[in-house]
């Protein structure tokens, strides 16, 4: 028997810890013992039920895990082995990590780097491991240090937070947009060179205004995404992931027919497995573990709906660790 947040519809919804046993597990060649969950934007969504983001019931929550292999019929896993999962529909469809196991597909799995723990792997998790990404596809573009500044919206969530420390890390002058004056000290630590408040973006806006990023690693999306994109220099690209201001993008297509700018889209979920790899490798050496601990919040899994709430109230800064046992 173990804990798992089970989120049920018969017909209300409902979330709740309760005591689970591997007969409750979905079909899957690999079971892992997860020892550290987290809360991502998404995992809020379904836990709170603001969003359909569940699609079959019951299901146990949390699209991200860091464990050891308990059982494994895959040939590229076996007994022992430290995994780290990120998406894939766990959560979703599938029953997640939110809980002492998972029944997972051995495809979906990527080996825990040595340089971290399972608890430090989940304080990324698939909000750091997506700034990863962001990195990633701004580097593709040509993205170099030197370029000139990069904006980081949504700045003390997980996404930004992350991105904040890595792209410090790799030289580059960052400007963190938040809303949380009083978190200043916070993104400072993490490298931001300067803030600036999010009111300056979140408004409607003009369609080109003056030049001043290199880069973005946007996580809000609206008219902040939208506002981003005026405000990049020529040649510059966007790397939109997130939606926390909302799914619209009131925008113009004169930054990109006039200024030549690119909107790269960052899909986490179902990124190929060669992608996951490249951005656990690169988390590995280019993010400073010692930063995760000014990231993190670690809580117990009975605590993990209350905190799903807090987060969707915009009450987090940074990444909630769960410890499932």
């Amino acid at each position: 028997m173990f804990q798992a947040l089970v989120l049920e519809k018969s017909p209300d919804f409902a979330a709740s810890v309760r005591e689970v046993d591997d007969a409750f597990l979905p079909e899957g060649d690999v079971t892992v013992d997860i020892d550290y969950s987290t809360l991502n934007y998404k995992d809020g969504l379904a836990i709170t039920n603001k969003s359909p983001v569940v699609r079959s019931w019951p299901m146990v929550a949390g699209i991200d895990g860091a464990g050891t292999v308990a059982e494994s019929s895959a040939p590229k896993w076996k007994k022992g082995d430290p995994v780290v999962l990120n998406g894939f529909g766990v959560g979703e469809t599938h029953k997640g990590c939110l809980a002492g196991r998972a029944r997972l597909k051995g495809e979906w799995l990527v080996r825990r780097p040595d340089a971290f723990t399972a608890r430090q792997a989940m304080a990324i998790g698939t909000a750091g491991y997506t700034a990863m990404l962001c990195v990633l596809a701004l580097e593709r573009h040509g993205l170099r240090p030197g370029a000139g500044e990069v904006l980081v919206t949504g700045a003390t969530g997980g996404v930004g937070s992350v991105a904040i420390a890595i792209l410090n890390k790799l030289g580059y002058p960052v400007v963190a947009a938040t809303g949380k004056a009083s978190e200043a000290e916070y993104l400072k630590t993490l490298g931001a060179a300067s803030i600036i408040d999010r009111a300056e973006l979140a408004a409607p806006g003009k369609p080109l205004q003056k030049e001043r990023w290199a880069a973005v690693v946007d996580a809000v999306g609206s008219h902040t995404l939208a506002n981003a994109c005026a405000q990049t220099r020529y040649g510059g690209a966007v790397a939109a992931c997130g939606l926390a201001q909302g799914l619209d993008l009131p925008a113009s297509v004169a930054p990109f027919i006039l200024r030549g700018i690119t909107l790269l889209g960052i899909d986490s979920v179902m990124a190929p497995l060669h992608l996951r790899e490249q951005a656990w490798t690169r988390l590995a050496r280019d993010l400073d573990p010692r930063l995760l601990e000014t990231i993190t919040t670690e809580i117990g899994l009975g605590d993990a709906i209350a905190a799903a709430q807090q987060l969707m109230a915009g009450q987090v800064r940074g990444r909630y660790v769960v410890k499932t046992r």
